[in-house]
């Protein structure tokens, strides 16, 4: 079926995290509700990673069904559900994966913090490579672990590793772990093969155990490929925890259903361990294992027309900023659907850049130092909504910058 995603749709009392609070422009520790702020004078909400559109149509239809049932008792992951993730981890990714290897949790910044407490110890040192997603630094620091950086290097317009950096900070005996973001949000990086397989590298060279958060892996652009880390080698399976969900592809984060896939034997036995030890059960949500195994099978046809779709949101943003908003600069992605700009040009710091997103234009992004002191400067905002509403927040932003 052709789907609208030029349709918008009122998420007013739909309890949207993405529509119904705002950051104050000048305390980021308040928040208020955005209630009083529907119309024309409506705050454009572009910070968190949840999509505009209705997730695919066979996915709804099979949750209308299942919620008519109206029996919601404990539920758990069939054969069939878990065929579905291998089969999709094959046609998507050519990254063939066993049931056995697949541990479900509520989600994936969950399994990172579950993951650290398993595979780090007090004091003992996290690798992420900076500017990079925020919740990390809390699933480190809540641990009782360090957080140290790689930070990525932004050349003409395009990030890239520090691979001597890198090996320093892995070489450490203190670093034990290292969160691989890939694709790597929020700067748009999807990682080559020989990239990876050079970390990779490092990283078994140092024992220091590799968990890559994937969850993007399914949004990419034309002409791109991504490479499923633990599908490099037998040696980087065995020391790599992979973290997936269908959230992000089809747009459904509120039903916290995540795949952790972990080829490695021993490290799952003791992953299990630490969910077990938190009351993490075998239990699943009805409509997580539904959503999931559903879109799996049935999604395909809406990827492929969101991912144009947003693909065309990013060639309009492109075209639009550099010709009428001088001193913002974009970093192109080569996937997810969150944009990285360098507002640097503006002259701002980062609170009057926040004051002038979210004071003057009525756009709330994701503040660019939030994902660590080397996104100062920088705003990320997402782009998987309706072209009016991107319309409607470009022309804001160049109005604020402009005058």
């Amino acid at each position: 079926m052709k789907y609208d995603f030029d349709r918008e749709i009122n998420r007013k009392d739909t309890q949207s995290a993405k529509w119904g609070v705002i950051q104050d422009p000048d305390d980021p520790s308040r928040w208020h509700a955005t209630d009083d702020y529907y119309g024309e004078d409506r705050v454009l909400p572009l910070w968190v990673a949840d999509m505009d559109f209705p997730a695919p149509r066979p996915v709804v239809d099979a949750l209308v069904r299942r919620a008519q049932h109206g029996i919601y008792g404990y539920t758990i992951r069939t054969e069939a559900y878990d065929r579905a993730v291998v089969d999709w981890m094959k046609r998507r990714h050519g990254w063939e994966i066993e049931p056995g290897w697949i541990v479900s949790t509520p989600g994936v910044v969950p399994a990172v913090n579950y993951l650290v407490r398993t595979f780090v110890g007090p004091g003992e040192k996290v690798l992420v490579q900076r500017p990079v997603y925020y919740p990390f630094f809390n699933a480190i620091e809540n641990n009782n672990a360090e957080i140290v950086s790689s930070s990525l290097i932004l050349d003409d317009g395009c990030y890239q590793m520090d691979f001597d950096d890198f090996e320093k900070k892995a070489a450490d005996p203190a670093t034990t772990l290292y969160i691989l973001c890939s694709p790597h949000n929020p700067v748009g990086r999807v990682w080559s093969r020989e990239e990876l397989a050079h970390v990779g590298e490092i990283c078994l060279k140092h024992r220091v155990l590799v968990v890559a958060d994937e969850i993007h892996a399914d949004l990419i652009f034309k002409g791109i490929t991504f490479t499923p880390f633990a599908a490099i080698s037998e040696a980087m399976a065995q020391n790599t925890v992979v973290c997936t969900a269908p959230s992000k592809t089809f747009n459904l984060a509120g039903l916290h259903t995540s795949n952790i896939i972990i080829p490695n034997d021993r490290l799952k036995h003791r992953f299990q361990q630490t969910l077990n030890s938190c009351g993490m059960g075998k239990w699943a949500t009805p409509f997580g294992v539904l959503a999931c195994e559903t879109a799996y099978r049935e999604g395909e046809p809406w990827l492929e027309q969101v991912m144009t779709y947003i693909e065309d949101n990013l060639d309009y943003l492109q075209e639009f900023i550099d010709s009428h908003i001088p001193g913002i600069r974009v970093i192109r992605p080569e996937g997810t659907y969150l944009v990285w700009l360098d507002c640097r040009g503006l002259g701002l710091d980062k609170w009057a850049l926040k004051r002038l997103m979210l004071g003057k234009a009525r756009i709330f992004p994701d503040e660019g130092f939030i994902f660590g002191p080397e996104g100062d400067g920088f705003e990320r905002i997402n782009i998987a909504c309706p072209r009016s509403i991107l319309q409607d927040a470009l022309e804001r932003i160049r109005k604020a910058v402009i005058g």
